[in-house]
């Protein structure tokens, strides 16, 4: 399978894996115990940065410092926390960058762990594209244009998205492979991250993960046995507060409607 097609049997297969692995929390503490068992499952959380105002008005950040979550960014990110309560998560692992930083840091602080700081998992570099809006690029740039067609290849001063998979994956596997980084770490990065560490786990080439879509403070989660087996379990969920947690009694549910799995916009910028 190719391009969009290996993209939507990528969302289809971790679709029908998550509703099983959601009835298996049901049975939450069997699961967090063999999971901590030695040469048990790994389950990598990645997750996206809130909002920032680069968000909002669709400009590409890049790898420029101080750009910080915004209002929404933080009460996106405090939503995730929560819902993410029910996991055991074992290491915070996060890109350097403000946003990362600082959606980290709301993830950890409930569980008092110590935040890890990991280059690898910057954003990608965009050279003499960062800071400008990239509605704008869409219009006039034919370089940047060309870019997105093909991320494989760069200017000389952006890097590709090859390039960025290699240093993702190797940063992933290096703090896979050590003790403290325990049976759930997260891993706290931006979305060509995120899309181009999917992409790797799935098979899907890295010039396809544009493809790919990954909103702010969502979680995408992949279950590793061994190297050889692993399951996409989920791609870009954006929580509401409770949707891991076992289901209250039916007198006891608020009535908030159906759980979204993932908004059904192209995430811009990471």
């Amino acid at each position: 399978m190719h391009g969009w097609m290996l993209v939507l049997w990528i969302y289809a297969s971790a679709g029908w894996r998550y509703y099983g692995w959601r009835r298996r929390l049901r049975l939450q503490q069997f699961i967090i115990e063999e999971s901590n068992q030695k040469g048990m499952k790994q389950t990598l959380l990645f997750i996206r940065h809130g909002q920032t105002t680069w968000n909002a008005e669709h400009r590409l950040p890049g790898q420029l410092p101080g750009i910080t979550l915004d209002d929404t960014g933080r009460q996106q990110a405090a939503r995730l926390a929560d819902a993410l309560s029910v996991l055991p998560i074992s290491a915070v692992i996060s890109s350097p960058l403000e946003r990362a930083r600082e959606t980290a840091e709301i993830i950890a602080q409930p569980r008092k762990l110590a935040i890890e700081f990991e280059p690898g998992l910057m954003d990608i570099d965009v050279g003499h594209w960062a800071g400008q809006n990239h509605d704008e690029l869409n219009k006039n740039d034919a370089e940047w244009k060309a870019f997105v067609r093909n991320p494989t290849v760069a200017p000389a001063d952006v890097e590709t998205f090859p390039q960025v998979q290699e240093r993702a994956v190797a940063a992933v596997e290096r703090w896979r492979g050590r003790d403290k980084s325990g049976p759930y770490p997260a891993f706290v990065a931006h979305s060509d991250i995120i899309k181009l560490l999917i992409a790797h786990y799935t098979g899907l080439e890295a010039g396809q993960a544009g493809k790919l879509m990954i909103d702010n403070a969502s979680v995408s989660i992949v279950e590793m046995e061994d190297d050889k087996q692993l399951h996409v379990v989920a791609i870009s969920w954006n929580p509401r507060p409770g949707w891991l947690k076992p289901p209250a009694p039916e007198s006891e549910q608020p009535h908030t409607g159906a759980i979204q799995a993932g908004e059904e916009k192209v995430s811009q910028e990471k």
